[in-house]
């Protein structure tokens, strides 16, 4: 007798669920760690939730680090939402860590997406730590060996993204490195994504600038390299999220490597975000594959992109509704040296999908 599919549906997704296929990333439920544990002895660490085993031990032997990955969970989880506003799969599934649905489980864009944000917001939160003297292990960056330009001089305190790729790759890559986890396959394209998000990270190291003068004259400017905001990381990385390369695990000489499915004529990229599964089109809701569906949620009548009614509804329909706005309004500089604004109201009309 041949089995119901919804039943091998529910087994496979039981399957993945205990095999820990998606552990690379459970370190995001961190995200949610009580403010009242204070993380200041080793017996802390095994009450940290979605850690592996090597993870524990970098937690014992690096306290200190400990309330800076917690801050890099969290900003993981508040820069992936903010990117994926205006799409289907909006990354609200992350805020579920460490039980995620097939949409992260699996090898899926999505999932390279995450890998690749993780990995830079860990070392992006530990670089900036050491800037401002949270870490007692580090300190400012080094002071860069090219001339700063004519007018300028190097001095401040650099963000230390040397210190931060190390210490974070050594965190966020320990799950992929643990034997029984998961298939070669997804390691590897785990790992290559992450080194993705890492590298847009250097991408973002940028001098920034002070200036010094009488009156503000500018006559001399102090200079420093220090990285963007972990937005605007987030953002390159959603660039490559939309032109990922699906792959998959081939021979290649004496090893099997992941190649791009349909161009196998070249290697992949250190650049580009890498899948093994194509994703659903998240329109409708269904837990087995990872969809929440877009019933109900907010669209843009007059956009042509993601967030249009058309594209976000699929086709649906929507139904408006209004809603009343409080703002500031008639606002007056006073010499010297405020504003008073008073508060206006207005009603404006939305739209949420069918």
């Amino acid at each position: 007798m041949r089995a119901r599919p919804q039943v091998c549906e529910a087994l496979l997704l039981a399957l993945a669920l205990q095999t820990g296929v998606c552990c690379g990333i459970k370190w995001l439920a961190l995200s949610k760690t009580p403010a009242a544990l204070a993380l200041n002895q080793t017996q802390h660490c095994k009450q940290l939730e979605g850690l592996v085993s090597a993870q524990v031990q970098l937690c014992r032997s690096n306290l200190e680090l400990m309330h800076t990955i917690v801050h890099a969970a969290r900003e993981v989880m508040k820069a992936c939402r903010r990117a994926f506003a205006d799409m289907r799969w909006n990354c609200s599934s992350i805020e579920l860590a460490p039980n995620y649905l097939l949409d992260l489980e699996r090898g899926t864009r999505e999932s390279a997406f995450v890998y690749a944000l993780s990995a830079a917001a860990i070392s992006h939160a530990i670089a900036r730590a050491c800037t401002s003297g949270d870490l007692p292990g580090c300190s400012c960056g080094p002071v860069p060996g090219e001339p700063p330009g004519p007018g300028n001089r190097w001095g401040g305190c650099a963000d230390n993204l040397s210190y931060g790729l190390l210490m974070g790759a050594k965190f966020s890559d320990a799950p992929m490195k643990v034997k029984k986890t998961g298939s070669q396959a997804n390691k590897l394209m785990r790992l290559h994504n992450s080194e993705v998000g890492r590298q847009a990270l250097r991408a973002s190291l940028e001098v920034k600038c002070k200036c010094h003068g009488v009156s503000g004259s500018c006559s001399i400017r102090t200079c420093w390299k220090g990285l963007q905001e972990l937005r605007d990381v987030a953002t390159d990385l959603k660039t490559r999220y939309l032109s990922a390369t699906k792959v998959v695990h081939r021979p290649m000489g004496t090893r099997k490597h992941l190649v791009p499915k349909d161009l196998d004529i070249r290697p992949v990229k250190d650049s580009e975000l890498v899948y093994l599964q194509s994703s659903p089109d998240f329109c409708m809701k269904n837990e087995k594959v990872g969809s929440h569906g877009t019933q109900d949620r907010q669209c843009n009548k007059t956009s042509n992109g993601s967030d249009s009614c058309d594209l976000m509804c699929c086709g649906r329909g929507y139904n408006p509704y209004t809603d009343r706005v409080v703002e500031r309004c008639h606002c007056k500089y006073h010499w010297c040296c405020y504003v008073t604004c008073r508060k206006c109201e207005r009603t404006v009309e939305r739209y949420v999908c069918k």
